[in-house]
């Protein structure tokens, strides 16, 4: 009777703390399933358990087919001078080669700092080569010095949308990382990122990553030697699972680069690996040390569809291809959802930590700014061609800095090439860096950047040194520079260190611009020509953006520098508002007219645009001609053919019958000197720094604007690139 009274009492007390109980199990368990399912969605651990295990056990012939075709094989490493990782990969190298050869396949090692990528690994999608990537993780998780070109190529490839999700799609590899676990935080690191770039460029792996380990104390056989050797003997066994159908009749080259798969066309199934936002698979070697009769028994996903053409094939009872379709389609739909309302999710207001994680190659510089190196500079360091802006008004692109002051726009255009990764917003919310620091580690970065293509092949050495030295500084970049309230400071910094400036808006601050000090150029974006086709095409966040759209027109028309419309034609979207169009340029009076088609930036959920509404070039043309046509004071001066790009000029730029659309930097310098000494009083026009434009700029040259003095290269087996910048 007392203890019950004693519990009476404590009644309270009692409830409560069975409430935090409760409440304890009850998120502990929500916990739990939630990393029980980021684990299985992540590793697709479930989808390879079920399938191959509970399947097998009740019949044979659920085997996906072996690969047949002739093989070649090649081994890329990258080494350095003082370190000890480093030697052992090269004779790993040599080593695996000759084990190779051995087998009657040719063979053939490559140093990574001797291999181009840009040039060559896409070769190898298309001939019947296994290549196989090892390399070792250098201080703080680093690549060693002959192989950090070829993995940054290789992750800027697989972030950059150019390259295309399905770049690599055809290649076949294998990756062997060494490294010390005693250095816990970067083991393994680079190998990691190799697999993980290599397969989100849709190459398929032909068994799982290898680690080797210096550390002897947790090394998986006792020495980083004797993981090789254990490696290898799996690999090996893997290499002649694949050329065990084969003919008898194997490739004669020996390159990796150079092996011909044309006589086998059609031989290899066809096997997709599509990239995706989850993390890369990892196993254990020991995963797959079982008989080599399951051909690719590492199965993602993705690759259902074709599992279930093979299980279609085979002579599996009705009742087991019911099952695997639906737990294919239950997996399918698991993943395409993804649930994100079951991961944590932290909101934070800076707007440099919103983006740094989905600004792939960008280098971030405070809170707000950004710097990139363009892809046409990577182009004119090699001496193969320069972008648009080259062929229309003679700037270096090598010595071009691509960069922004305000990562944050006030658009959401249905072609932007950051799929809406940027912040947006219509004022100003965020903490404002001073213009001085945003210029000097913008610059710092990009010459940076520049510096790793030091020693790259394929480089001009006298490119190199040009392009240390920037000249012209593009504000293109993402977002909206004059959103920046110190542009004007920003600008003026520019020119104090003579470099040019190419200023883009989207037509939506009419006061900023009329505010603007004066630029070498100044863009801005006419995505549209009726109200309707804007809201459609640049869904603006003002709601007064028309109004905002015709006063920003008017503006440019008052300034006396260059000015330019920048058209972006979008098939089926905007390409039939002719009359449009010439009413909006007789508002605002530009001197140039740049007509591109859009450029396609991949698959996203925020934009509906497809290759269908791509124009081609010949398209593009045939709208400038119309266009022109309508505008009596307009003429076609200029043609990019790379770019999809044409340039209307007016009139004016036409002296004695040849074009001046080119620009003479030094003078605009000259002019903004004597600008600024006389307190803005003394004033300029663009007639007062135009210089004559080269002949083969010109539309209807031969070269289509492409500069003879650069090699025109083009990949080979793959699509068009189309893009400009």
């Amino acid at each position: 009777l007392d203890f019950c009274v004693i519990l009476w009492s404590f009644r309270v007390f009692l409830w409560l703390v069975c409430v935090f109980l409760g409440s304890f199990c009850v998120c502990a368990c929500c916990q739990l399933l939630i990393y029980i399912y980021i684990y299985i969605y992540s590793t697709y651990t479930f989808c390879v358990f079920w399938l191959f295990v509970c399947f097998l056990s009740h019949f044979d012939n659920f085997i996906p087919a072996v690969w047949v075709f002739s093989l070649s094989f090649c081994v890329f490493f990258g080494l350095c001078d003082v370190c000890v990782i480093s030697r052992c990969v090269q004779g790993f190298a040599a080593e695996l080669s000759e084990e190779v050869k051995t087998l009657g396949i040719p063979s053939e090692v490559i140093d990574m700092k001797d291999y181009d990528p840009d040039d060559q690994l896409a070769d190898e999608c298309t001939s019947r080569t296994v290549c196989v990537f090892i390399v070792a993780t250098y201080t703080d998780g680093r690549p060693t010095e002959n192989a950090q070109w070829f993995c940054k190529w290789l992750e800027e490839a697989s972030t950059d949308f150019r390259y295309g999700k399905t770049y690599l799609k055809g290649l076949r590899y294998a990756v062997l990382g060494l490294g010390n676990s005693a250095y816990v935080g970067h083991y393994n690191t680079v190998g990691k990122n190799v697999d993980k770039w290599l397969w989100m460029l849709s190459g398929v792996r032909i068994m799982t990553r290898g680690e080797g380990d210096c550390n002897v104390v947790k090394s998986r056989n006792g020495s980083v030697q004797d993981d090789f050797l254990a490696w290898k003997a799996h690999f090996l066994r893997r290499l002649q699972a694949l050329a065990r159908g084969d003919s008898g009749s194997r490739s004669s080259k020996s390159s990796c680069m150079k092996t011909d798969g044309a006589d086998h066309e059609g031989e290899e199934p066809t096997l997709t690996n599509h990239s995706s936002e989850e993390e890369l698979m990892e196993t254990s070697s020991d995963e797959e040390q079982s008989d080599e009769r399951t051909s690719g028994s590492v199965v993602d996903v993705e690759d259902l569809g074709n599992l279930m053409d093979s299980v279609k094939k085979s002579k599996v009872p009705e009742t087991h291809v019911s099952v695997i379709q639906k737990v294919s389609s239950i997996l399918l739909l698991f993943r395409k959802r993804k649930l994100w309302i079951l991961y944590p999710r932290v909101c934070l207001r800076n707007m440099y930590s919103r983006v740094k994680s989905l600004f792939a190659g960008y280098k971030l510089i405070g809170s707000h700014s950004g710097v990139k190196l363009c892809r046409w500079t990577k182009s004119m360091l090699r001496g193969r061609g320069g972008c648009y802006k080259h062929t229309f008004y003679g700037i270096e692109s090598h010595r071009c800095m691509e960069t922004t002051p305000s990562l944050a726009c006030a658009n959401k255009c249905v072609f932007c090439w950051r799929h809406h990764t940027n912040p947006v917003g219509t004022e100003w919310l965020w903490k404002m860096d001073p213009a001085e620091k945003i210029l000097e580690e913008a610059m710092e970065k990009h010459q940076n950047m520049i510096r790793q293509f030091k020693g790259v092949p394929g480089v001009l050495p006298e490119r190199y040194q040009e392009g240390l030295a920037i000249k012209h500084c593009a504000l293109s970049l993402v977002g909206e520079p004059i959103m920046y309230p110190e542009i004007n400071t920003f600008l003026r910094l520019l020119h104090s260190q003579r470099i040019s400036s190419f200023l883009v808006t989207n037509a939506q601050f009419p006061q900023e611009i009329r505010n603007l000090v004066p630029v070498t150029q100044l863009y801005v974006s006419v995505d549209a020509s009726t109200k309707d086709s804007l809201k459609k095409i640049d869904r603006p966040l003002f709601k007064d953006f028309w109004p905002r759209f015709l006063d920003s027109l008017r503006a440019l028309g008052e300034k006396r520098q260059r000015t330019v419309y920048r058209l972006t034609l979008v098939k089926a979207w905007n390409v039939e508002e002719m009359q449009s169009y010439s009413e909006l340029i007789a508002l605002g009076q530009p001197d140039f007219i740049e007509v591109k088609g859009v450029t396609y930036c991949g698959e996203s959920s925020a934009s509906t645009l497809t290759m269908a509404n791509v124009p081609w070039h010949q398209e593009v043309v045939a709208f400038v001609r119309q266009l022109a046509d309508m505008l009596p004071q307009y003429e076609i001066a200029c043609e990019h053919e790379h770019s999809n790009c044409l340039l209307i000029a007016h009139t004016k730029f036409k002296v004695d019958g040849e074009w001046r659309t080119w620009i003479d930097y030094e003078r605009f310098q000259e002019l903004v000197e004597a600008h600024e000494a006389s307190g803005g009083t003394r004033s300029f026009s663009a007639l007062d720094y135009m210089s004559q434009t080269p002949h083969w700029a010109l539309f209807g040259a031969q070269e289509q604007g492409f500069d003879p003095a650069d090699t025109r290269f083009q990949r080979r087996n793959k699509t068009k690139d189309v893009s400009g910048c």
